[in-house]
């Protein structure tokens, strides 16, 4: 029988908290798989594919930090992902072996945040990359009216928000936060490794929600910050979960067991 196989390839990829979350949901679905993460540089993704793609067991891989924009070259994008979002996270092989591109990121950021009326909403988001473009997408179906990005590279972030049809300013990362309803850190700052989020959340209103996608580590000091100001905080654990669980059925064939997603979270914080 063969045991089907899918990863995770980034670089660094040794953070990844993918391959507990994945194994979590195999172990608990009694599914003969595999799941494991993959270190491969810019230089080597297209060897990457061109040695797993005809490997019957390999049902493809999701994406972390640099590669999200760059896959796009290497597979089909029958979504249209490249002119919506333009980086994509998971990639598989379809019954034909062709390899396709789509995102699950933007279903995992709007998850923990769809039980609320973000209509007229004014937003922050730090960042402009992959992880970024997803966010930005999901905000501009989630009804902002307006979302301050920022970014080292200030015309990168304008032609980000133009790209998204978002209204709105682009501003350098020291800049001071507006006093938003949402803020999200779409950035590497804070992750283990890199240098820490310098931000004053003291300019936010008391209902504001801050939202790190970093989970390594996953009380980041901006959720400190934000739950000493006794501010909503969600970490990056919740997006983790979300995408992971859109990716685990494209690349398994089932559903995961999200009712056990308390287990699981004990699990990755443990």
């Amino acid at each position: 029988m063969t045991i089907l196989r899918a990863e995770v390839i980034g670089d660094p990829i040794a953070h990844s908290k993918s391959p507990l979350v994945h194994r979590f949901w195999l172990d608990a679905l009694g599914i003969e798989g595999s799941y494991d993460t993959c270190r491969v540089s810019s230089d080597d993704l297209a060897d990457y594919f061109a040695r797993n793609r005809d490997l019957p067991e390999w049902r493809g891989c999701n994406i972390t930090i640099p590669h999200k924009e760059a896959v796009l070259d290497h597979v089909e994008d029958r979504g249209d992902v490249r002119s919506s979002i333009g980086a994509i996270n998971t990639i598989f092989r379809d019954e034909d072996g062709a390899l396709v591109g789509t995102n699950t990121d933007a279903a995992g950021f709007y998850g923990p945040l769809s039980g609320s009326d973000w209509t007229g909403a004014h937003a922050a988001v730090i960042g402009a990359g992959g992880g970024a473009r997803a966010v930005l997408f999901a905000l501009s179906r989630m009804g902002f009216e307006r979302v301050t990005l920022l970014n080292r590279n200030v015309l990168k972030a304008g032609a980000l928000l133009g790209h998204f049809g978002l209204k709105g300013d682009a501003l350098p990362l020291d800049a001071p936060l507006p006093a938003v309803d949402l803020l999200v850190n779409a950035s590497p700052l804070g992750m283990q490794g890199q240098p820490a989020l310098d931000v004053d959340l003291g300019g936010l209103p008391d209902d504001a929600v801050v939202y790190d996608l970093v989970y390594a580590p996953i009380e980041t000091p901006l959720l400190a910050q934000a739950r000493a100001r006794d501010l909503a905080a969600v970490d990056g654990l919740e997006m983790l979960i979300g995408q992971a669980a859109v990716a685990f059925a494209i690349f398994f064939g089932a559903e995961p067991p999200r009712d056990r997603d308390p287990e699981l979270r004990e699990l990755l914080t443990a």
